[in-house]
């Protein structure tokens, strides 16, 4: 119960402080960090939480379903299809230079072998939006900088789980075959298209018509039921969750417009609740134990992977160079990366925990910055007198056009 009354307490003055906060460097997602830090297991005690702990696990996977759904739903086939040049650059090229980037960096500062490296940079190359609000969410910044931010986010965790869970069986942390988690993968990707079709053909019938007053309540249960049923089969449940959200926003994009604001206040209620119980896992005792090429890899990671892979990627793309810059500095890490590295964790191979706390530095650090500079860097952007029309199909030149 003290934990609860933390965490409501903590919340209250992250809601207090949030209108200072959208218009400064505070962040209510580091004001979390700091705080529970504060009154964590390895300080006070107040918050008592393990690793191990299925409070632990839960809320992250619930966080990181809940995002990737509500991303779904902001990106429905048309959108991925239209102005794909940058976000396909960034997902094609960048990341898996990212990722190799970030093994050769760990391998470089620390003692990890390259197998442990490799999982280490599949586990933070994904990308997560929520850290950088203020560029996807703010109406001046150019629309083809935030839908590549959107699409590569939304995809990217998804396209890096299948790389964490086949180097963690070439580590021996796990029992499943390749074969085995392939099927899991493909079929999260099959439930989250097939609920949300059976769900709106049902809906279109003369027998059934959502309520306008719980409209948004409609998506959230496909949602729901989705989650439920990869539980029950083992399926994937983040690449059932964006599947789901593209699918629901492709066949009814009226879904989309009722359940935002419901969608976009739920996944911040979980992530605030997955930061909660991360932070408290985050001791002085475990900061310690990390040597000082930890700390050098986690920099390292923020200023030099992001960077140098989005400059390649990006090599003729003719983007504008305010636009590069926030699209090289804005690759967060986050939620993604704390389930896979929890994964890491349950998988008892050799050297878990000192992967843990590699990976646990690179998100905190990436928090700590990233949350702290979204609003200023989204300022430098001029505020438009018209809306910018929305990314259109490629072809029509627009899309890699100069500002």
């Amino acid at each position: 119960m003290a934990g609860l009354l933390v965490f409501a307490l903590v919340l209250l003055l992250a809601v207090l402080l949030s209108g200072l906060a959208d218009r400064s460097v505070l962040s209510m997602t580091v004001l979390f960090l700091v705080a529970v830090f504060l009154v964590g297991t390895g300080t006070t005690g107040l918050v008592d939480v393990s690793a191990g702990s299925e409070i632990v696990s839960l809320l992250a996977r619930l966080a990181l379903f809940a995002v990737l759904f509500t991303d779904g739903m902001q990106a429905g086939l048309r959108d991925l299809t239209s102005a794909w040049r940058l976000p396909g650059r960034a997902l094609l090229l960048g990341m898996p230079i990212t990722l190799f980037a970030i093994a050769a960096l760990a391998f470089l500062t620390t003692d990890v072998g390259w197998g442990e490296a490799f999982l280490i940079g599949a586990i933070l190359s994904p990308t997560d939006p929520v850290f950088a609000a203020a560029i996807v969410g703010r109406a001046g910044v150019p629309a083809r900088l935030r839908h590549l931010l959107n699409v590569e986010s939304g995809l990217n965790d998804g396209l890096a789980l299948p790389v964490v869970l086949l180097a963690l069986v070439a580590l021996g942390g796990s029992e499943s075959s390749a074969a085995v988690i392939t099927l899991e993968l493909a079929a999260g990707v099959v439930i989250g298209i097939l609920i949300p079709l059976v769900a709106l053909k049902a809906e279109r019938t003369r027998y059934f018509s959502p309520a306008a007053s719980v409209a948004a309540l409609f998506p959230f249960a496909i949602g729901l039921t989705i989650y439920a049923l990869c539980e029950v089969t083992q399926a994937n449940l983040f690449l059932a969750a964006f599947s789901a959200g593209v699918t629901i926003t492709s066949l009814d994009p009226g879904f989309r417009d009722s359940f935002h604001d419901f969608g976009q206040l739920l996944s911040e209620l979980l992530k605030l609740a997955a930061v909660f119980v991360f932070a408290s896992l985050i001791s002085p005792t475990l900061l310690s134990e990390i040597p000082l090429g930890g700390y050098v890899f986690a920099l390292l990671v923020i200023f030099v992977a992001r960077p140098l892979a989005i400059s390649i990627a990006f090599l003729g793309s003719g983007i504008g160079g305010r636009e590069w810059a926030a699209a090289a500095w804005f690759g967060p890490k986050g939620f993604a990366s704390v389930v896979y590295g929890l994964l890491v964790l349950e998988s008892g191979i050799a050297g878990d925990d000192e992967l843990f706390h590699l990976v646990a530095i690179a998100v905190i650090a990436s928090i700590m910055l990233h949350s702290s500079t979204d609003v200023f860097v989204a300022s430098r952007f001029p505020e438009l007198s018209d809306p910018e029309p929305d990314p259109v199909a490629p072809g029509s030149g627009r899309e890699d056009a100069e500002d």
